[in-house]
């Protein structure tokens, strides 16, 4: 294929990915058997409000209704269930008020009914109801330390759901005797429901384990009630039946991705779905694998496509964070490994459509980033260091911005050798 045609055929493979994880494509067949009684569809999460509508198309002629919280922007139109939107990635009231209301409206099912649980990504921080004596201003605190911490998803999933009234099974328990059923998207390394929005309908998998050892490294300003509740043994769970089915996952996206690049003769390479570790660390990685490609016909000869997904993180210093996310701090670190290696061009978003806060979702590159960069006077090396991605790649105009996708299955990453 011509280099000029590398830019469309990324972002056809991303157009791809997002599209396997559309809840009004795949869901309706994940549906369990209709309930004799009512369905209470209750979820959480940045495709919660999707989810939602897809149910209310799949079953005109049930006994629907419930509620739903979705990151502010992310909310559709529905006709039975009530749709909330509250923050992401830190918590606030209408999240904790719109956690409450589910939690009460659960514990009235009966043994006839039905509750359907509509998982995704983002659900950590939009169904938050803190156990006592945490308030929700402590809970805004833990939640910016486990973001700045580095920790790895496992661990701050481990603090979320021991903090919490709802995740680690609390949502699942509140509705027995009622069958519960669950629809997820996954958001998560390896697609373990415990971790996706930290496991509401699944029992905690760390249980009684003590978590003392992430007291130190959440640091002092941790608040004196989660450090409390932290330092000391959880009590043992109720058991309850687990029913949960995942409709849409990482793997299923970078797999809808390889067939866009098959279809243009570009040879596709999946590396994983469940990579981890830090952003920058992660493209220096990258980088090598698709030079050993470019040199050396490993692990494929061009033109090859290496697809990969997961979660990277960015771990901040003392210094005051620039504008940027994952996938941007991947490619700025990406660009700067390749060094204008020819032939190569690389897309990383986060398949939401927000990589970080920011309103993009990440980014694309080409041999000529740097030099770009360059004649605009941009130190790449600058904008690494102070974690300012967002705004190397705005000056350069090579963000890609999707707008909401109303789905989630993680990171998207596409490097394309020629």
């Amino acid at each position: 294929m011509r280099e000029d045609d590398a830019g469309s055929l990324l972002l056809q493979m991303m157009d791809a990915a997002i599209a396997a994880a559309d809840p009004a494509t795949v869901l309706a067949r994940h549906l369990p058997e209709k309930p004799k009684g009512r369905c209470l569809v209750v979820g959480a999460g940045k495709s919660a409000a999707a989810m939602a509508r897809a149910v209310e198309k799949a079953w005109p002629d049930v006994d629907l209704s419930g509620l739903v919280v979705t990151r502010y922007g992310h909310a559709v139109p529905t006709e039975r269930i009530e749709v909330r939107e509250a923050s992401h990635p830190v918590p606030d009231q209408a999240g904790m008020d719109a956690a409450a209301r589910i939690m009460d409206m659960v514990r009235t099912a009966g043994p006839d009914d039905l509750v359907l649980a509509l998982i995704s990504g983002g659900g950590s921080a939009l169904l938050s109801l803190p156990v006592a004596p945490l308030t929700l201003d402590d809970k805004i605190a833990v939640n910016k330390l486990l973001l700045a911490s580095g920790l790895a998803i496992d661990d701050m999933n481990r603090v979320r759901r021991r903090l919490s009234q709802v995740k680690g099974g609390g949502l699942a328990r509140a509705a027995l005797p009622a069958r519960v059923v669950t629809l997820a998207i996954s958001d998560v390394p390896g697609d373990d429901p415990a971790a996706i929005a930290s496991g509401p309908t699944v029992p905690d998998p760390s249980g009684t384990e003590d978590l003392s050892h992430l007291i130190e490294r959440l640091g002092p300003g941790l608040p004196a009630a989660a450090r409390q509740i932290l330092s000391v043994d959880a009590a043992r769970q109720e058991d309850f039946p687990v029913d949960y089915r995942m409709i849409a996952t990482p793997q299923m996206s970078l797999e809808a991705a390889a067939e866009v690049a098959r279809k243009a003769g570009v040879t596709p390479v999946l590396l994983g779905d469940a990579l981890e570790g830090e952003a920058a660390q992660i493209g220096v990685v990258m980088a090598g694998i698709a030079r050993s490609a470019a040199r050396h016909g490993t692990p494929a000869p061009a033109p090859v496509v290496l697809l990969s997904g997961g979660e990277g993180t960015v771990t901040i210093g003392d210094t005051p964070p620039g504008r940027g996310g994952r996938n941007t701090e991947f490619l700025l670190a990406l660009a700067q490994a390749l060094n204008g290696h020819p032939g190569i061009h690389a897309l990383a978003v986060d398949t939401d459509g927000i990589d970080g806060t920011e309103d993009a979702a990440g980014a694309v590159i080409a041999p000529s980033t740097l030099q770009d960069a360059a004649a605009l006077g941009l130190r790449s090396r600058d904008y690494l260091a102070r974690h300012d991605s967002y705004s190397f790649f705005d000056a350069l105009g090579t963000l890609v911005r999707t707008g909401p996708t109303l789905t989630n299955v993680n990171d998207f990453r596409a490097i394309l050798i020629l």
